[in-house]
């Protein structure tokens, strides 16, 4: 009895997620009420959706109800095709069904009213002064919590919100602002547009008892504000004034930015920085008047791009987004403070990447459904490498070149690994599948173990270098620098490539030792012995 029911539980997901797969949400527009009273939110969404191929069934992610109390319950919910109005739904296993003879190529407008306390996706809480908040945190697919969408990064929609909430409450939403009206009852309502089509991940709502303030344009035409809660407002405004210079140093290395304005929002959600498309949400803490979170703001800025933009086809692909961002910002922290400073990071970034790696032994494109699990040093900091050793091997205007034409490429689109490396072969002329092969798709680092001795006459030395890992060997350009008792080192550039290799050095006599990647260019852990 057990065993068929778990199979009747599969067959049912996989038949609504086939359904989910047949449409192509071109619209969402989303009034949503909220009050001081309680945390029941009211929902009335208008979604305009492309039917992708004929089926007999489409489906939207909405949760249900649970026994907790906390949920969604649609009380109508009817689609709009050939000029009638159909009202043939099923809300069941955190989907609405609609049944239907829907064709490829029709454009159906979905209108659908419902109520519910958020069990997650728009956390209502209270932040460190005690008020009241309201945050959607969708990430990674949580938005189907409080609103009905397609929860996947690969679907994304144009977007907006109008929210009516107590008026004593400001409310920040992507896109532009199309109005804001005082209500009877002390309410107000603030209209917020984006008609640049993102994924529901970066999505969102804040509304809070705000300080706003415009911090200026951006090439003259992308205004930048600091939205923080009133309390600390002199010193938020203060500490957030460094995301409109942080916005201009990346449209100059990426590209154009996509989206109309850019805000910055102190928020009460689960993340440190969440990279909401032109509406960042930054901790409470991130507020002390000392402008702590440079690395941070480059953090979450960059993602505007690599993310929001050019977004992956699926999360087992989540490093295009976050080893970007891990490494873009040391690239931007580089052109302020030096390339020693670059250096001392990636040392930092590799020491978590090796630990990481020895005890999860996962591959950085990962297929787990678990997505939590991909807030890992591998998504960030070894995504980050992947990029840095490309740099490191193709040269900086090879590197520069590809992340400027991958970005063109897939900006408003879906990409993955494998089309970053396509990226990378036109532009450096090179075949690069073993490179993506071991280290993405690969869960191990090398381990080096390198011992020299000197050869009889001591002018030359022999220098075997052998990889402990336990997998097969990587191929990898290995620098040395050999401290021969001078002002300046020798170095010497080593290609590896099998388990044990052998090489002979001339040195002349003096060499005292033996610094293994002296300039941070590789991934590894290795440990070097004179016999």
């Amino acid at each position: 009895m057990l065993r068929a029911f778990n199979i009747l539980v599969v067959l049912i997901i996989s038949f609504y997620t086939e359904a989910q797969r047949k449409i192509d949400v071109l619209h969402y527009s989303h009034t949503i009420e909220l009050n001081d009273s309680n945390d029941i939110v009211s929902g009335a969404s208008y979604i305009n959706v492309l039917i992708e191929s004929n089926t007999t069934h489409i489906a939207l992610d909405l949760k249900n109800k649970g026994a907790d109390g906390k949920g969604m319950t649609v009380w109508s919910a009817v689609y709009k095709i050939n000029e009638k109005f159909l009202k043939n739904f099923d809300h069941s296993n955190d989907k609405i069904v609609f049944k239907g003879d829907f064709k490829r190529g029709d454009t159906i407008t979905i209108s659908i009213n419902y109520k519910g306390v958020p069990a997650d996706g728009l956390i209502i809480s209270k932040n460190q002064f005690g008020k009241r908040t309201f945050f959607a945190d969708n990430w990674p697919n949580r938005a189907h919590h409080w609103i009905p969408c397609v929860d996947d990064p690969s679907d994304k929609a144009s977007v907006e919100f109008i929210v009516t909430a107590p008026s004593h409450y400001q409310v920040i939403s992507n896109g532009i602002q199309l109005e804001e009206t005082n209500l009877p009852g002390d309410k107000k309502l603030t209209h917020w547009k984006e008609d640049v089509p993102l994924p529901t991940k970066v999505m969102v709502i804040g509304v809070a008892d705000f300080a706003v303030q415009h911090t200026g344009f951006v090439n003259n035409c992308i205004p930048v504000s600091s939205w923080v809660y009133t309390e600390n407002k002199k010193e938020g405004f203060y500490d957030y004034t460094i995301g409109k210079d942080i916005l201009q140093w990346f449209i100059n290395y990426i590209g154009p930015y996509a989206y109309p304005k850019l805000a910055n929002v102190q928020s009460s959600t689960m993340f440190g920085g969440m990279e909401n498309a032109g509406a960042i949400f930054y901790a409470d803490n991130t507020v002390n008047g000392q402008r702590t979170e440079e690395r941070l703001f480059a953090h979450e800025i960059v993602h505007q791009w690599f993310g929001n933009m050019a977004t992956e086809k699926s999360f087992a692909h989540f490093w295009l987004s976050e080893g970007f961002a891990t490494y873009l910002t040391h690239v931007y922290l580089e052109s302020k403070y030096g390339t020693d400073s670059l250096n001392k990071r990636m040392q930092e970034d590799r020491d978590q990447v090796l630990a990481f790696v020895k005890y999860a032994k996962r591959p950085v494109v990962d297929s787990t459904t678990d997505y939590m699990r991909l807030l890992n040093a591998n998504s960030y900091q070894k995504g980050g490498w992947v990029l840095h050793m490309l740099r490191r091997q193709l040269g900086d205007s090879v590197f520069h070149k590809s992340i400027r034409d991958y970005y063109a490429q897939y900006a408003g689109k879906n990409a993955e690994t494998k089309d970053l490396q396509k990226v990378f072969e036109i532009n450096s002329g090179k075949k690069l599948d073993n490179f993506f092969q071991q280290w993405l798709h690969r869960p191990v680092n090398p381990q080096l173990e390198i011992k020299w001795k000197y050869l009889p006459g001591n002018q030359k030395i022999e220098l075997t270098v052998s990889q402990l890992q336990d997998s097969a060997p990587f191929e990898l350009p290995l620098e040395l620098s050999l401290d021969m008792g001078k002002a300046r080192p020798k170095f010497e550039k080593l290609y590896i490539t099998k388990k044990t290799e052998t090489f002979t050095i001339n040195t002349g006599s003096g060499l005292i030792s033996i610094k293994p990647d002296p300039n941070t260019s590789l991934l590894l852990e290795v440990e070097v012995t004179r016999q």
